[in-house]
């Protein structure tokens, strides 16, 4: 019988990588990171209880509130969180929280102990598809404060993509699945609702360079800019167009939902500009959103880019900066940056 591995036990082997060492190498974590990354999937955990339990729990609809975008927040929304404030502030690992559902940071009290990381999140992505029983999840980035002074504030979380230490989500679907990466490579753990814990089910994640399979919301297709409708047209022409080959479609409205699909079969995301806004580079949120799905896609062999530049080379300026976002098989998105090069 194959030895069953938990998601503690792969962390604390990744932090032996790190003890004893003055260089650690890559994907190797101190203590302190391998706790914080426990409790964001201990709460992981309780959002997928409630996620679970939906009209029974009562969880289910619309709040009478707004978030900072603007958005109508869900019941689900405002309890994912609350868990995930309540779980991480008092362990002694964090100096400060971000999340896309609060303007400002979140300061660890002074009555907790301040560590040394901080931690973004997205509560609930997808959360238009509560209602509807559709995959939603819960997005998480973790980067290291360098103290530029004695009090945390919003500018020690402005950093490019490239510094995050750890990134991963946590897919609500038939199954609850946490997917991870802190920097040498992707791997996957499926909840066992029997046990209580996260067993690594796959390690290596690598998503194929090619693909014939693409996701966005073809609706907004006259909203786009030309070199993405340049790409989508000479897709949808299939085997008698240039690209040579027939592709499908597939938009689920959940990023954690479609990336998911892409890190296990492949494909291209694609929410870019458009012209409705166009003083906005993108929808989605780089820090919350962009920044770690980008490099867990990285991370597993593809690709992440604005349509002009690298998503992880990205410095961002403020905690709610959004962005363009093309990420997945590393040809498609190279093709697609190549055509906005040839268009600017």
């Amino acid at each position: 019988m194959t030895q069953r591995i938990s998601l503690t036990r792969y962390l604390i082997e990744k932090q032996r990588g790190h003890e004893g060492q003055e260089a650690p190498g890559q994907g190797a974590i101190p203590p302190q990171l391998r706790l914080l990354l426990e409790v964001v999937a201990r709460a992981c955990k309780s959002i997928s209880l409630a996620v679970t339990k939906g009209a029974l729990g009562g969880v289910l609809g619309t709040a009478e509130s707004e978030n900072v975008q603007g958005e109508i927040q869900k019941k689900l929304d405002i309890i994912a969180n609350e868990v995930l404030i309540e779980a991480n502030e008092w362990g002694g690992h964090l100096a400060a929280m971000a999340s896309e559902e609060m303007e400002g940071i979140y300061v660890v009290p002074h009555r907790y102990p301040q560590g040394e990381y901080l931690l973004m999140f997205d509560p609930l992505d997808g959360s238009s598809n509560i209602d509807v029983n559709v995959s939603i999840g819960t997005i998480f980035s973790v980067l290291h404060r360098e103290p530029e002074g004695p009090e945390v504030s919003e500018r020690d979380f402005l950093q490019a993509g490239r510094q995050q230490v750890a990134a991963g989500y946590c897919i609500y679907g038939p199954q609850t699945t946490l997917v991870l990466t802190v920097g040498d490579g992707v791997a996957m753990f499926t909840l066992d609702r029997e046990q209580g814990s996260f067993v690594l089910t796959q390690e290596d994640v690598r998503v194929p360079e090619d693909t014939k399979e693409f996701a966005i919301n073809m609706s907004n297709m006259r909203h786009w800019a030309p070199p993405v409708q340049r790409y989508i047209n000479e897709c949808l022409q299939g085997v008698e167009g240039p690209r040579g080959k027939d592709f499908n479609m597939r938009w689920i409205a959940s990023m954690v939902a479609d990336v998911h699909r892409i890190l296990t079969r492949g494909g291209v995301f694609m929410y870019p500009w458009d012209k409705r806004e166009p003083n906005k580079p993108g929808k989605l949120r780089l820090m919350y959103e962009a920044n770690p799905m980008g490099w867990l896609v990285e991370q597993a062999g593809g690709a992440a880019t604005d349509g002009r530049q690298r998503i992880l080379d990205i410095q961002p300026t403020r905690l709610h900066q959004r962005v363009s976002v093309i990420l997945g098989s590393k040809n498609e998105v190279d093709l697609l940056t190549r055509y906005h090069a040839e268009a600017a």
